[in-house]
């Protein structure tokens, strides 16, 4: 058979979810939606965040970096999907895949670090309000920033080289919706099974641990409640627990079964859903959740409209 992958000129043809759709339109319509969606609640978080003195604190540094990421995630993937629908192109360079594939991995496994931290932040101001600005000053928000940035890169950058180094076979279409080293290595002509034995003990290295130290943090915060005076207090405790824990399971447990479940029960169908969930998904569902029903980004939102407003008087 023969192999191609030697020059940069030659392409992978994504069919995606929206060319097995039987309403692609619809869909079509409900991704631009979403698209814009996250596009306006993340893209006016971060300089919200950035221009109020009253969200210089870390809790807030940390969902300026959520909104960063989300932004990022939503914008690598579904452009290029619905622009590639309207003109009938399905095509990507090698370069350009091995790019998309290195950006997403790195945003996945950035925001994976970044959400356990967020919950060590959250368990850390109901355990520990009294040292919360110590144990979570901003010099250690940055440190956990860089690390969550530089893990994630570095693990980017080995699992895409190590995936785009095999010769592929001239049957160059993948149906997924982006480029990710399960359906890539399917097209491989050669055995695949050490590459596949690393994407499953990264993603268990990744995954599991974070997701663990989360319920873990997550777990205390219902026993904080019982001591609390106020049920008005406690009920709006509960109620972030489980919000935070939605989302939180829905991006997990979408990565788990993309990158810990063997390749051989993958399906393009069910692979294509599951990217939709933490390319789309989850970036327009994370602001909701953690920001935009807060009081203080809220408050924060009214004052920067209101010196704007002033501005643009004078």
């Amino acid at each position: 058979m023969e192999l191609w992958n030697s020059t940069l000129g030659s392409d992978f043809i994504l069919v995606g979810i929206l060319n097995d759709s039987r309403s692609p339109e619809l869909l079509c319509v409900t991704l631009s939606a979403l698209y814009i969606l996250a596009l306006t609640s993340n893209g006016l978080l971060l300089p919200v965040t950035a221009m109020d003195a009253w969200l210089q604190v870390p809790v807030y540094l940390l969902l300026s970096q959520l909104s960063f990421m989300d932004l990022a995630f939503a914008s690598v993937v579904t452009p290029k999907t619905l622009v590639d629908h309207l003109l009938g192109e399905n095509a990507i360079s090698f370069g350009d895949c091995a790019f998309q594939m290195l950006v997403d991995l790195t945003l996945g496994g950035a925001e994976d670090l970044l959400l356990a931290f967020m919950a060590y932040d959250r368990y850390v101001a109901i355990y520990h309000p009294l040292n919360c600005m110590v144990l979570m000053r901003p010099k250690i928000c940055w440190l956990i920033m860089a690390t969550s940035w530089i893990l994630a890169v570095l693990n980017a950058v080995i699992h895409t080289s190590y995936t785009m180094h095999f010769p592929f076979c001239m049957s160059q279409e993948t149906k997924h919706l982006l480029c990710e080293n399960s359906p890539l290595l399917k097209l491989a002509c050669v055995d695949t099974s050490r590459c596949e034995l690393m994407v499953y003990m990264t993603g268990v290295t990744f995954l599991i641990p974070t997701f663990t130290a989360i319920l873990a943090s997550y777990t205390f915060v219902p026993v904080a409640t019982l001591h609390m005076s106020s049920g008005e207090g406690r009920q709006k405790a509960l109620i972030m627990v489980s919000s935070h824990l939605t989302v939180v399971g829905m991006y997990y447990g979408t990565a788990m079964f993309m990158y810990i479940q063997p390749s051989l029960y993958h399906g393009p169908q069910q692979d294509n859903i599951l990217s939709l969930f933490y390319t789309i998904i989850t970036p327009v569902l994370n602001p909701l959740i953690y920001s935009l029903r807060n009081k203080e980004v809220m408050e924060a939102f009214r004052r920067v409209l209101g010196r704007l407003t002033s501005v643009q008087r004078l």
